[in-house]
């Protein structure tokens, strides 16, 4: 097991959950994400993260598959500029590669808001770490375990 899916494994633990993480191959999209556990696209919480222009640091928003963040939506929840987070920002500050950024065990704290439009369903999948593997979780879950604001900031 990966560092990056011990972390998150560990993380799901410690908030007192059984994580089901599969391995779902290389799945680049969130629609082979969603055709590999057998679920809406919907289902699958993408974790984009930006770079918070002013401070440097990373910003998270959870979002669901079908959806794209609004760069000004974010940008104003964000209260400063965003822009495009490099692979080595994101891996510094979160320890997750791209494509396997999990919502929870981050290298360190991070802002974060979650789109409503996942809280409409029972069980939502996010990375758990890898580009590889996946976690189910209850998605009214996530805001306690992010920390992250309930925020419309899609298109």
């Amino acid at each position: 097991m990966s560092k990056s899916l011990k972390r998150v494994h560990a993380a799901l633990i410690a908030a007192g959950l059984t994580p089901e993480i599969l391995d779902v191959g290389q799945a680049r999209t969130a629609q082979e994400a969603a055709d590999s556990v057998g679920c809406a696209l919907n289902q699958i919480a993408k974790s984009i993260i930006f770079r918070a222009e002013t401070s440097g640091a990373a910003v998270l928003f959870l979002t669901a598959g079908g959806n794209r963040v609004c760069a000004d939506k974010a940008t104003a929840l964000a209260g400063e500029p965003l822009g495009k987070a490099d692979a080595a920002l994101i891996r510094s500050q979160t320890g997750f590669a791209i494509g396997g950024v999990a919502p929870v065990g981050h290298l360190t704290p991070i802002r974060a808001w979650i789109d409503p439009r996942l809280l409409t369903f029972d069980t939502v999948w996010a990375a758990a770490g890898t580009p590889r593997h996946v976690f189910a979780v209850d998605p009214h879950r996530l805001p306690e375990l992010t920390g992250a604001t309930t925020a419309d900031f899609t298109h």
